[in-house]
């Protein structure tokens, strides 16, 4: 099967069985490095409560990392750690979420935190899809550095290939190993994964050359504000992807069997809608198979599919959260 079918088909599952968690696709997995983690499983930490009452987008990650506070207004270029053309245009931004408030000073735009910034992490889980082991690509590589940095609590391999104990050799043994059927949706646990220590410094590879490995250590602090944007990130943009505009896309199930030959084994009777082409006769990822580009590619309006009802209905994720914005005595009027 398709990778990217693989994908959207095991996110699916996932939040079917524990929709107390949030679930993210293709997300940033290193600090220095360009590792992207293809599914991301966040568990809800202990002021989770507070930060779903802020926003349902992302909070920009300079506003959340900047010396803003609750208290005392300040312009954002001297808050904010960035171009000040940069630091205006994250703080306006932040104000839009929701996270800032602004207001008029002396002639300039001063911001505040509408609250402070809630511990809301809890456990974070990269998986990496690979439905057939004998294509194996970059794997161990991205295995080992992933086991190595500790960015994650764990990190796990999900696969449809039967699993030998050959494979099982050559993956870090901190990996756990999980073996998932997307047609039925049964997903068999081979190795549970074992929990890495992300609260130390850890080890990230950077680039490999001929005879020689870039690496770098990173300190804990750094991997506490990546874990921060990593979260942020999946929680402002979930797994579903959207539907291109084009008449040759429409709206399908992940598969299921043979329910439905025509359109490749897919069931259109169930709710979560994924981009299914009649042209190349798959699942298509929007952002890199769709557009004018493409010789089927025939212009339309997008198919109108519900993805935050759907969300909202299998996570904790709120679409219309009441929002933080309040008022102060002292402070001048806000827009």
């Amino acid at each position: 099967m398709q990778e990217f079918g693989f994908e959207l088909a095991l996110c699916r599952a996932l939040e079917r069985e524990r929709p107390d968690r949030l679930y993210a696709r293709q997300l940033g997995g290193g600090v220095r490095g360009r590792r992207v983690v293809d599914v991301v499983a966040l568990t809800p930490g202990p002021e989770f409560d507070a930060r779903r009452a802020i926003t349902p987008e992302t909070i920009p990650p300079l506003a959340v990392e900047s010396s803003v506070g609750p208290g005392t207004a300040v312009r954002p270029a001297d808050a904010l750690d960035c171009h000040p053309d940069r630091a205006r245009t994250v703080a306006e931004r932040a104000a839009d979420v929701g996270f800032f408030e602004r207001t008029r000073r002396d002639g300039h735009t001063v911001v505040r935190q509408a609250m402070r910034y809630p511990d809301w992490v809890g456990e974070l889980v990269a998986i990496e899809n690979k439905p057939d082991l004998d294509t194996p690509g970059d794997l161990r590589d991205q295995l080992r550095t992933d086991v190595s940095l500790g960015l994650f609590d764990r990190v796990v391999l999900c696969t449809d290939s039967y699993v030998t104990r050959a494979h099982l050799n050559r993956f870090p043994d901190a990996v756990g190993v999980w073996r998932f059927d997307p047609e039925s949706g049964d997903r068999e646990i081979i190795r549970e994964a074992d929990p890495l220590s992300v609260d130390g410094p850890g080890v990230e590879l950077l680039e490999r050359h001929p005879g020689r490995t870039d690496v770098r250590v990173v300190e804990p602090d750094e991997k506490r504000r990546q874990r921060r944007r990593v979260a942020e990130r999946a929680y402002g943009k979930g797994w579903r992807p959207d539907l291109p505009a084009c008449a040759r896309c429409t709206p399908a199930e992940a598969p299921v069997g043979d329910a439905s030959e025509e359109r490749g084994g897919v069931d259109t009777d169930v709710a979560d809608a994924f981009p299914w082409c009649s042209h190349h006769e798959r699942f298509v990822r929007p952002a890199a198979d769709c557009g004018p580009d493409c010789a089927g590619y025939d212009p339309s309006d997008a198919p109108e599919t519900d993805r935050e009802t759907l969300r909202a209905e299998h996570s904790p994720w709120d679409p219309d959260p009441d929002g933080v914005r309040r008022r102060q005595v002292g402070l001048d009027r806000f827009e």
